[in-house]
């Protein structure tokens, strides 16, 4: 259950020194300053909607070479990060994000600390702790969040650490989740392949079982209809 963090609200704030943003953020920080990643990419941005280029094959050929460029850009693994986050901020690790923050790849850990949410940021390239905010939800709801998540975790065997270990033999990881509902009995954790071909796995909380999201495949599936459609 990937959280809204106030990773916007702190980049809105930050102050740009010598190169190097310093990142204030407004919600009690645990430690008040983040460090640039040493993981830069180049602009993967797309062109103007009115420049966009019609041809859905090239679109994705474009998305599986970014995805192949951040995946191989990760020297971290998403294991290590959450590893590295815990060890910063100790408590239970809900999901774990590799992200693109100001032109740098971060690994943005969500952690539940009591009724307490933190956002970790961990270099993808050094393993480095870059910053630690507390997480505020606007909407008042950090409590229920939190119970609902204690509720989906007891008896849990398996952590946000383990699943992203055992899923890699899939692919490169890019994400742990705890699905929103807080029901399903599993994390969600997507891969990249070699090629940059995106899945999405589901690994069980109380066995460590590896099996395909089927909601997953299913989409692909009508992708490949709508494609021979055309």
């Amino acid at each position: 259950m990937k959280r809204n963090i106030v990773i916007a609200t702190v980049a809105a704030a930050a102050l740009i020194t010598g190169g190097t943003a310093t990142a204030l953020a407004t919600t009690g920080d645990d430690e008040g300053a983040a460090n640039r990643s040493s993981v830069q990419l180049k602009d993967h941005d797309r062109k103007d909607d009115d420049h966009k280029s019609d041809d859905d094959g090239k679109d994705d050929r474009d998305d599986a070479a970014e995805n192949t460029a951040e995946a191989k850009a990760a020297k971290v693994t998403a294991a290590d990060a959450i590893r590295a986050a815990l060890a910063k901020t100790p408590g239970t690790a809900v999901s774990a994000e590799l992200d693109e923050e100001d032109g740098g790849l971060v690994w943005g850990v969500d952690i539940l600390k009591g009724n307490t949410w933190h956002e970790v940021e961990v270099d993808p390239g050094t393993g480095k702790v870059l910053g630690t905010w507390v997480d505020k939800d606007d909407d008042g709801d950090d409590a229920a969040d939190a119970a609902r998540v204690n509720s989906a975790l007891k008896g849990a065997s398996t952590s946000a650490e383990d699943a992203a270990r055992t899923a890699a033999a899939k692919g490169t990881v890019t994400s742990v989740d705890l699905d929103d509902d807080g029901t399903a009995g599993a994390w969600g954790v997507e891969t990249t392949g070699a090629k940059g071909a995106e899945s999405e796995w589901h690994v069980d909380l109380k066995n460590g079982k590896v099996t395909a999201d089927r909601a997953d495949s299913h989409d692909d599936r009508d992708d490949q209809d709508d494609a021979s459609d055309d």
